[in-house]
């Protein structure tokens, strides 16, 4: 039975403020969801299925879509007790040595939730990308700076002063690069584990390409406990959605060879919804997905970064997501989060452990 956290939805509980307007909810990396085409701000089943989802408002002057405000259950609560204290020392920590997380940088609305736990999501490799995705908020850029040598060690130290348990380090393409960065990545995890022995490593990595040597040199004899790449989107939508360079299938067989590569590791992946994709592309999405030997799946809403990015389509219920999380656990994976506010990282080392603590009741088991 697959392991589910609970939804990333604040529906029914006491809210800090009222709904957002949409887009200032930053969608940050790799994030999203999405809205059945429609034009009256109605709730009405969309393309793909009997389940309900809040209709965008119609364009406004110019063919821009009008800036609604984002459904109920975007409102997110304030950290209170424990919670608020193990945040606050993570918060001071990251101010008091001018260290960056993509936590921060994308105004993620999970910040709280996976502080207080100790995980947190850096990025390497730069700051802006050579690829132009068109949902993504990272800046694009054909000749990125070269790598910063002392990357890995200031990740390190970053990583130890923050006292995380768990840590997400998420990559931008490189291109320009020949191995398409997988060194640089390489070093990067290798020093944070050298330093902080005790913390489990994610790594959010590109496609690298689709190179299989490059993805074979990065995880040879690798200490990792989950490789996470994600197909961002159902396949049709791949040449609305992302760079020309960027495919599902190809997604898909890099996500394939690493299980085969490293069979001891955990294999992750994520899919925004609200891009006009169907309910049934999404199930066949997850079917491809399973079938390629993915462990961890992750669905949440898209949110535009800004007006200049593909506008959201749709913003399915929370009820959708609760579906989508039984259909899930049905077809094998080891352990999910679904919800409107899930991001590929949120509550990261609790879906590893929960993960780890399914296969160890299997083995057991078998014993």
């Amino acid at each position: 039975m697959a392991q589910r956290l609970p939804m990333a939805t604040n529906q029914g509980k006491p809210m800090s403020d009222s709904p957002m307007p949409f887009p200032e909810l930053s969608s940050g990396l790799g994030s999203g969801t999405g809205l059945a085409s429609g034009d009256d701000g109605s709730v009405g089943n969309d393309a793909g299925g009997a389940s309900a989802s809040v209709r965008m408002p119609k364009a406004g002057l110019h063919g821009h879509p009008r800036r609604g405000r984002l459904p109920a259950w975007f409102r997110t609560t304030l950290p209170s007790g424990n919670r608020q204290v193990k945040y606050n020392a993570m918060r001071d920590a990251v101010a008091d040595h001018s260290l960056h997380t993509v936590c921060q940088e994308a105004k993620c609305p999970n910040i709280h939730e996976c502080w207080s736990a100790g995980d947190a999501t850096f990025m390497v490799a730069g700051q802006e990308c050579t690829r132009g995705c068109r949902f993504c908020a990272v800046g694009s850029i054909k000749t990125p700076p070269p790598l910063d040598a002392e990357e890995p060690e200031n990740l390190a130290t970053a990583v130890e002063l923050m006292q995380l348990k768990h840590a997400v380090i998420t990559v931008v393409n490189r291109d320009d690069l020949p191995d398409s960065g997988a060194g640089h990545y390489r070093r990067c995890l290798e020093a944070v584990h050298l330093q902080c022995p005790e913390v489990t490593l994610e790594l959010l990595c590109s496609d690298l390409a689709g190179d299989f040597s490059d993805l074979a040199v990065l995880l040879d004899g690798l200490y990792i406990d989950v490789f996470a790449h994600n197909v961002e989107c159902v396949p049709r939508l791949d040449s609305t959605v992302r760079d020309h360079r960027a495919t599902f299938a190809q997604s898909l067989e890099i996500l394939r060879e690493a299980k085969r590569l490293r069979p001891d590791i955990l294999t992750k992946s994520s899919l925004m919804v609200g891009l006009g994709e169907s309910d049934e592309e999404v199930s066949e999405a997850l079917q491809l997905l399973r079938q390629a030997g993915v462990d961890l799946v992750t669905i949440g809403q898209y949110l535009a970064p800004s007006a200049k990015h593909l506008p959201v389509e749709r913003f399915p219920e929370p009820d959708r997501y609760v579906e989508w999380e039984q259909e899930i656990e049905s077809i094998g994976f080891l352990a999910s989060a679904c919800g409107p506010l899930v991001r590929s990282s949120y509550r990261a080392g609790e879906l590893l452990h929960k993960a780890r603590g399914l296969v160890a009741e299997h083995d057991l088991g078998n014993a």
